[in-house]
């Protein structure tokens, strides 16, 4: 049992050391339909599911759930509401995280 999770631990490590030689087309069809992060200038966060980008680098996310912070004195630092898909312009966007392993995201890394 040890060794076969040894095994495809090992497996998982040479796919993504594969991963940085593949295009940077596959590269983001990896991420397809993955929880993706994404921050804005305004100080606004977007959590949703990554449907796909533009070459423009406009993301479009799905099922998106907005968290902004109230400057009001509340029992909650921030509020949240549910929007559905929505798209970023890159012009807005700060930051831009995807949930996945340590492998991958070190295969990313390299996404230009």
């Amino acid at each position: 049992m040890e060794q076969e999770e040894a095994e495809r631990s090992t497996n998982i490590v040479a796919s993504t050391s594969e991963g940085s030689d593949l295009s940077p087309i596959a590269r983001v069809k990896k991420l397809l339909f993955r929880q993706m992060l994404v921050g804005t200038k305004d100080g606004r966060f977007f959590l949703g599911n990554f449907h796909c980008i533009d070459k423009q680098g406009n993301i479009i996310l799905q099922d998106t759930v907005e968290y902004r912070s109230i400057r009001r004195s509340s029992p909650s630092p921030t509020e949240q509401r549910c929007l559905g898909m929505i798209l970023i312009p890159s012009s807005c966007r700060t930051s831009c995280h995807v949930d996945c392993s340590i492998e991958e995201q070190l295969s990313l890394i390299q996404l230009k």
